[in-house]
């Protein structure tokens, strides 16, 4: 893998999550790869591949009882017509544990309980738009980023896999309908390789009418010309890219990028930080500028993270240097903020309410 301590670092958000991690951090690196890579080197899983045909095989779908992809945040009221997009969405890495390479379908509840709880958070943003497809896949291991090796690219093409069999799967339901993509951190880097593989050059790409890479870095010089969408200039465009990485102030994303920086691109050439794409969410646009009383809502999360409300006007943004720089008052959304004001884990949570309404306004433009 060509950025091996940006993974590490994103992925570090992910191991947020419990509360052990923080002190794995404090320890420092050589710690948390001891604590967190994967026992052995990697064994194919047992199982076989997901069914998609399956309703088991999914997180969210059209017809599913209890569908999380259908929440809304506390009083919020869901819109009578829905749009007409059918949108596929990825979810970022949950599988904490050091017993395997790769999760399992069904051998770890906390693991399934964050997969859903993503789907509420994030791909309910897209729930107007029309209905979500979310894949339960044999995601890589939080440990498989740690290491630059065979065993962990074995276990992020055995995920990428599950993700384009679902996807596949999803084409083949979704009929003659727009499309609409979206994921996030590994979720997003499984997102880029579809892109390249099923979206550029094949006459599918004519119906996408949004993707929504967040929480992963994409050059506009070296990754977008292989991908097959443009990025996206306005907020009436369709058939294009956005992607962010939000950072509060100051912003220090040098960890991050270090490794970024002259890393081999999907379509040739070295990546630059000065190529990152930075899409505003709050205004559509590409490298976009916002006060807070521009944000229609962040959604801020009981403790329990059972549910949220949404709260407008509290968080602005600007695109500084490929970034996206929050600003305003922002609510407390949670402990899990990465050092360096890095809100990787609030991507969507902090623009859920403009992402909603940016999915919906790309789709009206698809159809016009």
């Amino acid at each position: 893998m060509c950025a091996r301590r940006f993974l590490f670092i994103i992925f570090i958000l992910t191991l947020l999550l419990v509360a052990a991690a923080v002190a794995m951090f404090q320890f420092g690196n050589r710690v948390l790869i001891k604590s967190a890579i994967p026992k052995g080197h990697y064994v194919a899983p047992g199982e076989g591949a997901p069914d998609y045909a399956l309703e088991s095989s999914w997180l969210a779908r059209p017809g599913l009882a209890a569908d999380p992809s259908r929440w809304l945040p506390d009083g919020f009221t869901s819109e009578v017509e829905l749009g007409q997009a059918a949108i596929f969405y990825i979810h970022p890495t949950t599988y904490l544990e050091r017993d395997r390479w790769n999760a399992t379908l069904d051998g770890n509840a906390a693991s399934a309980g964050r997969d859903r709880l993503f789907v509420r958070s994030q791909a309910s943003a897209f729930n107007l738009a029309g209905e979500i497809w979310a894949p339960r896949y044999r995601q890589a291991a939080f440990g498989a980023f740690l290491l630059d090796s065979k065993d962990a690219q074995h276990a992020l093409d055995l995920a990428y896999g599950d993700v384009l069999a679902a996807f596949d799967r999803f084409v083949s339901e979704a009929g003659v309908r727009p499309i609409i993509l979206a994921g996030h951190s590994q979720g997003a880097l499984h997102l880029t390789r579809l892109l390249r593989d099923r979206i550029a050059g094949k006459p599918l790409a004519s119906r996408v009418g949004a993707a929504y890479v967040a929480g992963w870095p994409i050059s506009t010089t070296v990754d977008l010309p292989a991908l097959g969408l443009p990025a996206c200039e306005t907020a009436q465009q369709s058939g294009c890219i956005l992607s962010w990485m939000s950072f509060g102030e100051p912003a220090n994303p040098d960890l991050v990028l270090e490794s970024y920086q002259d890393s081999a691109g999907f379509a040739g050439g070295k990546r630059r930080r000065k190529d990152m794409l930075c899409t505003n969410p709050i205004t559509g646009t590409r490298n976009g500028s916002a006060n807070p009383d521009g944000n229609p809502g962040t959604l801020v999360p009981t403790a329990d993270l059972l549910s949220a409300s949404l709260v407008p006007g509290r968080v602005g943004a600007n695109c500084d240097k490929g970034l996206l720089i929050l600003n305003g008052a922002i609510p407390p959304l949670g402990p899990y903020v990465l050092p360096g004001n890095n809100y990787h884990v609030y991507d969507y949570a902090l623009f859920w309410g403009a992402i909603r309404n940016d999915a919906k306004r790309r789709l009206d433009s698809w159809q016009r």
